[in-house]
Formats: structure tokens, C-alpha cells, sequence
């Protein structure tokens, strides 16, 4: 993907020869990059668990059949082999895994282990006066053309990557340029690589690892490693890509020195995700990810099977012929064998149609039946990003009152409860729960609470009755409107310059988020009536907004937190969370009802202008959840007095069009975990600059909101060689990132895979990274000890 030029600002890299708008399918991948050096304010955060386990299906490999052929569904064959390409996707990195080296893979807690088919050891050897890593190569490890694997290998793709080099398309450089040199160690197994500044992040570095053939010119770079791969070096080869039957096929690598792939061949298949439950149903895959809708039929299938119930009966119980009651099966059978012709062809053809509906539903179920259904926690984040560019949200008060709005907890249990995970909502930007980086920094912004949100709003200028009056100093009549015209095409002008002056003020000390967005959620249904707090409408119970000087206060006392959390000094430095607010939309059971909206005598104002912001949500079939999620959203901004425009687009234009050029106020979208966020995290967070035309460069910081010192925080963190101060150190760079309410994390993703009830080790790995050549089928019981043959 290219990078898009924006009505309301750029997404455009600091440097020029990078390109660093992510594509939509890396965020659907497991994308592979989860750090250690992210920051836990305690020792029982830093050992906390993994939210969910890995779902896998783990068996001991001499408990796995050697042989067989896995058809694996993946989104869309790649468009590029070169995972460093800007269109790169999860196919690529599926690929990639499979058949390059892999110098660092992560554990079930999302944590960097060397992998010791490829490495013996890497460690800093040299701090002074510069940093030197060591790399000792396993000394069985070849490309699959016979070439030991070794330092030119290094060198190029270091060459490739660094953006010293224009003519080199690359996606990404972050870790590269840093390095001086790269030498031969003692000898050929022994790789130096020296750093021109301190870099925490070089476990990042070199994963995967491309051959020279690749990375050795432009060229080979930019177009040869497109389509095919002129040597691997893992447990699979690339055998070929069928762009007519939209499969890729991997087959074991007689040259891997490792232990050998239990599986003959991979196939990745390339299936639309709403295809998914048709192509499980014909037999066509063994391992899929899917839908809730998907799951849900597996799920009754094995239910239908414990039961002793077939498919035809449960087409009757719950599928298409659930509704014929006996009556009118009876009233259709008559119609069908009446005198009237014309009418009884009409209802034979129904009674077929519908019979044919009956029996594919049975053989469905029937087919389903031999799959499970596994589960966890995807390696990735829903937010709710706020677009701080322009317009209310411009102003921090405003967004940390739609914060403060939120019930995060309870939107996280909407998803995730009804699939039986747990829901507890993510409490760090830069990080998952069970990875060294975790620590739980939401205090710096605070829990749902209405009457702080109301609070806050009056403090921005936004109250009842606002949107009636007019500015102070507006003159009456024709005069005013006179002059209205004659001033419109000028404000019209300035409006993009004075959008990113005014973020740029107001943000002087706040977060920044970007995303690519991860479509896969429920559709919002008809927008509410919010009642009305207290006896007037928004307020504090009264009809009055709470004292400005409270709210004030209140706010300068976010910033004083994550200033406390910053320097780890004052009494705020872990005060006790605020008591929850009353969720405004969800009133318990015994309360009055609702009441209609304010009218505009209530409804939120400020100048003659009305608060309202434009939500921006996809359309696509795969998107329920999200909608879901977003309606429920939109209830409860209502409770505070916030009015949405829901916009619902198309899921192609949704993320280009819409999220990445800045065309929204709110955006719903995921961001992948990462395991090193003081490089992969900072671009998502920068803050953005002013451009000469004054648009803004953005880099992946969607949400628009940054500051300075959040900046300093993720260089300082990648800057050091302590482990604990980067920890540190990001911990703090995340405080502020929630006091700036730019992003709001809501729920860690939900990961359904569909697989075969004898394959063993795949399924939903959480955060680990696929262990490839363990993959297989589960030898049966019977066979004792036969290998299987599939």
C-alpha cells in the first residue's frame, strides 16, 4: 500500500526514503513483534499472565504422524513475498515464517527466545565507546541453494534496509540506521554488528533474514522478491504460487537440519473469511480462522453430535427448517396437491427450495462436526481512536470527557463474554497482559465516570442550551449575516491552517496514536434517545454543569498524574483509581425510563454550535462486531450529552479514505501488540509536525494527538541498554498517552480458528509464534504407532 495523501493531513514519514503506512491485512496477521522492554511498575505486574492461554492442541512430537498435507485459509495470496515491502500482508509473514530464518521467535507470554535452529548465541559483547552485538550461528544452518548462512547475508539486508540507499522501495528501517558496521567475527559463524548509537531494540533486527540473492540490489529487492524466492532457509520451501486456484504450497525442505516438518506440505488457500463456514462445510480446509456466526455453528454442530442428533434433524431443530411448524407444512402440502395448478407449481418449487436449503444445511452440520473450535486472545487491540486535528476533540477537555464517558469493561464483556474469554480491558497502548512490557497505566486518564465527563465538557465551554446562543459580540441582523458571508471563504481557507495550529497548542502535552485497523466485529443498531441526568437533562443532577473550577482542576490533575507516574515521585504517583461513574445508557433494573434526547434548549453547545462528532465506522459483512461495539459507544456518549453522526463506509475505503486521511472525529480500528514498542510503537504515537501547505506529516499517528515529551520518552527508552529504565521508560511514554486521550484501548481481539479435531499444535497460538515443523496430525490410537498417511 502506498502511502495516501489527506484532505486534513499527510501520512507521510519523517524520512523521506521511508515508507510507514502499515497495510490493513498486517494488523489481521498475527503480526510477529512483541517487546521486552516495555515498562511494569511492579514486579507482580511484570510476571501477570497472558489474559487468555494459547489454544493449540499441544502434542509431543513423537505423538504427531509424519506426512499429510494442511490446507491453511489465509485472507488473499500475497502480493509480495518481501515482508519489508509497504503491501506486504499476513500471507507474506505467514510465508516467511515457514521458509526464513527467524533469528528471535516469541513465547506463549509474547516474549523474544533465540531460536536455536538458526542461533547459538547473540548478546552485547561492547558498550564502549560503542555498542557491539555478537551473533554466533548455528553452524549447521544453510540457505537451500547449499550456501552457509553468514555475515554477507547480514550486510545486505542491512544495506537494504538502513534508507541510505533511495532506490531500495522499503517499508520500514527502524533498528537500521543505527548500525555503523557490520564484520565477520572469528570466523564464518560469527557475525559483528556495531552500532552508531545505543539501540534496544536489536533482538528486532534480522527477523526474518533474507537471503543476499534478495537484498543484495535494488532490483532483486523491489520486484524479484515479489513473486518467487531465489533460496529459503527454514523447514518448508516455497514449491509455488497457483494464482488460478489461489493457493500457495510449501513443501518440507530436504536441506533443514532442524527437526524435520512433520507435515509432507502446506497449502495456504486463499479464502474470503465470509467464506470460511462454506469451504469448512465442503471439507475444503483443516485450519481456518473465523467468525463468532462461524463458531457458533461448529458449536452446535459438535453439540448436535454429542447428542446423537444428525444433520437432518438439526436442520429441523435450528437450521432452515426450524420455522415449518406442522400447521404449515400441512397448509403447504395441500396447496401443493389443490386444483389450483398455477398455485400448486408455486408451492412445489418453494417445497423444493426450501428442501434443498433443509439437506445442504444438514450436510453442513454434518461436516462440521468434525471440527473444533479454538480459541484465545488475538496479539492485538481494539481503540477507539478520537481525531485531535481540529474540532471539538482538538481540545483535550473534550476528549478525555469522551473518555471518561466510556465504560470500557462493559464493552470489552459485549465481545468477548458471549465467546467465553475473559474480559478484562487492555490497560497499556504498548503492550498486552503476560508480556514483560505490560503495566496497567489507565489511572492516568481515569474509569468511566458521567458526572467528571459532564464536568469536563463545561470546562471546554460546551452546555446546555449552547448551540442557541451566540458568540459574544455577534452583531444582529442582516449586518452580522453580511459580514458572516463576506468572512466565510476566508475562514475557509485558514480553517486546515488553524486546525493543526490549535492541535498543536492544545496537544502540547498529549498522546498520539495511529492504526491500521483490523475489521471483524456487530453491526449498531438504530441510535437511542440518551436519558437525561438529573432532572434537566445533562448536568449534575440539578440542570446546572458542575463548577468550571472543579472540572479545572480535575483536568490539570490528569496531567499531574501521568507527570507523577513520569517521575515515579508525589503522592499521585499510583493514587487509588476513581469510583466508577454510572454508565448513563445501562440504568439499572427499578430506574425511570428513559426520557427523549434534549432538545436543542439542552442540548450540548458552544457559540450557536452544537457538539457532535462524526463516527466512522466499516460496513462489511465481517464488521457486526464492530458496529455492535460502536452503537453501544454512541449510547453512551448520548448520557453525557455527546451527539454521533454515524457514517458507515465500505471496509476498502474505511481505512485509506477515512481513518488514515483524517476524515473522522471517532474511528474504531486494531493496532498488533509489539515486542519491541520504543521502536514500533513510536511512529504510532509521534507526534505530528506541520507541513509547509499546513497539513500535518502524521506517520501512523491517525489520532493526530502527540507531544514533545512523549517523543524524548520512546528515544530515551530505545536509546538505552538498561532494561529496567526502558521499561521504564516506556511505562511512562504510556501514561502520557493515556492522560492525552488521543486513543482508547477497548478489548484485546478475540482469535476463533476452526481445525480439525486431530491436528495438533496449530490453532489460536495467542501471542507465540507458529513452531512450523510441529505442526501435524495427531497419530491415531489404533495404529499403533503407524505413521498416518494423508
Amino acid at each position: 500500500m502506498s502511502q495516501i495523501g489527506a484532505p486534513r493531513g499527510r501520512t507521510c514519514s519523517r524520512s523521506p526514503r521511508s515508507r510507514t503506512l502499515r497495510s490493513v491485512a498486517t494488523l489481521t496477521s498475527a503480526v510477529l513483534a512483541v517487546t521486552v522492554l516495555a515498562g511494569c511498575s511492579s514486579g507482580d505486574e511484570a510476571d501477570e499472565a497472558p489474559v487468555a492461554a494459547q489454544d493449540d492442541a499441544p502434542a509431543a512430537r513423537d505423538r504427531v504422524a509424519d506426512g499429510g498435507t494442511l490446507r491453511w485459509a489465509v485472507d488473499a495470496l500475497p502480493t509480495t513475498l518481501n515482508t519489508f515491502q509497504a503491501d506486504a500482508d499476513g500471507t507474506t509473514s505467514r510465508i516467511a515464517g515457514a521458509v526464513l530464518p527467524s533469528l528471535y521467535t516469541l513465547d506463549e507470554r509474547g516474549r523474544p527466545r533465540i531460536d536455536p535452529d538458526y542461533l547459538e548465541s547473540a548478546q552485547v559483547i561492547e558498550t564502549e565507546p560503542k555498542q557491539v552485538v555478537l551473533y554466533k550461528l548455528n553452524q549447521q544452518a544453510v540457505w537451500s541453494d547449499g550456501r552457509e548462512i553468514g555475515a554477507p547475508d547480514f550486510v545486505a539486508q542491512w544495506r537494504a534496509l538502513s534508507g541510505r540507499d533511495t532506490a531500495y522501495w522499503t517499508a520500514r528501517n527502524s533498528g537500521y540506521e543505527r548500525i555503523e558496521k557490520i564484520e565477520r567475527g572469528k570466523n564464518d559463524l560469527e557475525v559483528r554488528v556495531t552500532f552508531a548509537k545505543p539501540y534496544a531494540d536489536w533482538q528486532s533486527l534480522f527477523t526474518p533474514l533474507y537471503p543476499k540473492q534478495v537484498m543484495g540490489s535494488p532490483n532483486s529487492f523491489n520486484d524479484g522478491a515479489r513473486t518467487t524466492l531465489k533460496a529459503t532457509a527454514g523447514p518448508f520451501l516455497l514449491k509455488g504460487i497457483d494464482r488460478k486456484s489461489g493457493d500457495v504450497t510449501l513443501t518440507r525442505n530436504p536441506r533443514w537440519w532442524g527437526q524435520q516438518a512433520k507435515l509432507d506440505s502446506l497449502v495456504l488457500k486463499a479464502v474470503p473469511r465470509a467464506d470460511r463456514a462454506d469451504a469448512l462445510a465442503a471439507g475444503g480446509l483443516d485450519l481456518a480462522e473465523i467468525d463468532r456466526s462461524t463458531a457458533e455453528r461448529i458449536s452446535l454442530a459438535l453439540r448436535d453430535a454429542r447428542t446423537g442428533r444428525n444433520g437432518a434433524q438439526a436442520a429441523l431443530a435450528h437450521g432452515p427448517g426450524a420455522a415449518i411448524t406442522p400447521s404449515k407444512a400441512l397448509r403447504s402440502w395441500a396447496l401443493a396437491h389443490g386444483s389450483d395448478d398455477e398455485k400448486a407449481a408455486e408451492v412445489k418449487a418453494a417445497r423444493k427450495k426450501n428442501q434443498e436449503a433443509v439437506d445442504r444445511y444438514a450436510r453442513a452440520q454434518d461436516a462440521l462436526a468434525k471440527y473444533v473450535v479454538r480459541k484465545s486472545l488475538e496479539p492485538a487491540y481494539t481503540q477507539l481512536s478520537l481525531n485531535g486535528e481540529s474540532g471539538p476533540l482538538a481540545d483535550e477537555r473534550v476528549r478525555r470527557a469522551v473518555a471518561r464517558a466510556i465504560n470500557r469493561q462493559e464493552l470489552a464483556e459485549s465481545v468477548l463474554k458471549p465467546l467465553g474469554l475473559p474480559a478484562k480491558p487492555p490497560g497499556s497502548h504498548l503492550a498486552l497482559a503476560g508480556q514483560a512490557a505490560y503495566a496497567d497505566s489507565s489511572d492516568a486518564l481515569g474509569e468511566q465516570d458521567t458526572k467528571e465527563a459532564q464536568a469536563l465538557l463545561a470546562d471546554a465551554g460546551w452546555v446546555p442550551g449552547g448551540a442557541l446562543r451566540k458568540p459574544a459580540g455577534t452583531k444582529a441582523g442582516s449586518e452580522s449575516e453580511e459580514e458572516t458571508g463576506k468572512k466565510e471563504k476566508e475562514k475557509g481557507k485558514e480553517k486546515k491552517d488553524e486546525g493543526a495550529t490549535d492541535a498543536k497548542k492544545r496537544n502540547d502535552d498529549a498522546a498520539s496514536d495511529e492504526g491500521l485497523y483490523i475489521v471483524g466485529d456487530d453491526k449498531p443498531g438504530d441510535r437511542r434517545s440518551a436519558p437525561a441526568i438529573g432532572a434537566n437533562g445533562p448536568g449534575n443532577g440539578t440542570g446546572t454543569p458542575a463548577p468550571v473550577s472543579d472540572a479545572a482542576r480535575r483536568s490539570a490533575a490528569l496531567l499531574a498524574r501521568a507527570e507523577a507516574l513520569d517521575t515515579g515521585t508525589g503522592a499521585g504517583a499510583r493514587a487509588a483509581k476513581p469510583d466508577h461513574g454510572v454508565a448513563g445508557a445501562y440504568a439499572p433494573r427499578g430506574t425511570a425510563a428513559p426520557v427523549t434526547a434534549p432538545d436543542a434548549a439542552k442540548a450540548l453547545g458552544k457559540d450557536g454550535k452544537a457538539l457532535s462528532l462524526r463516527f466512522v465506522l466499516p460496513s462489511g459483512p465481517g464488521s457486526e462486531s464492530l458496529r455492535a461495539v460502536g452503537d453501544r459507544i454512541v449510547r453512551m456518549l448520548d448520557a453525557v450529552g455527546i451527539r454521533t453522526e454515524v457514517v458507515k463506509v465500505s471496509d476498502e475505503s474505511f481505512f485509506k479514505d477515512h481513518v488514515a486521511s483524517g476524515d473522522y472525529d471517532l474511528a474504531l480500528y486494531s493496532w498488533p501488540a509489539t515486542a519491541f514498542p520504543a521502536t514500533d510503537a513510536r511512529p504510532i504515537f509521534a507526534k505530528p509536525e506541520p507541513a509547509s501547505d499546513g497539513s500535518l506529516l502524521v506517520e501512523q499517528n491517525y489520532s493526530r494527538v502527540g507531544t514533545d515529551r512523549i517523543d524524548q520518552l520512546f528515544d530515551q527508552a530505545a536509546g538505552t541498554l538498561d532494561e529496567e529504565e526502558a521499561r521504564e521508560l516506556v511505562r511512562q511514554a504510556d501514561a502520557r498517552i493515556w492522560a492525552a486521550a488521543g486513543s482508547i484501548p477497548l478489548y484485546q481481539r478475540p482469535q476463533l480458528v476452526a481445525a480439525r479435531a486431530d491436528l495438533v499444535n496449530a490453532g489460536a497460538w495467542g501471542l507465540a509464534t507458529p513452531r512450523y515443523q510441529d505442526i501435524g496430525f495427531k497419530k491415531p490410537a489404533s495404529s499403533g504407532g503407524a505413521e498416518r498417511n494423508r
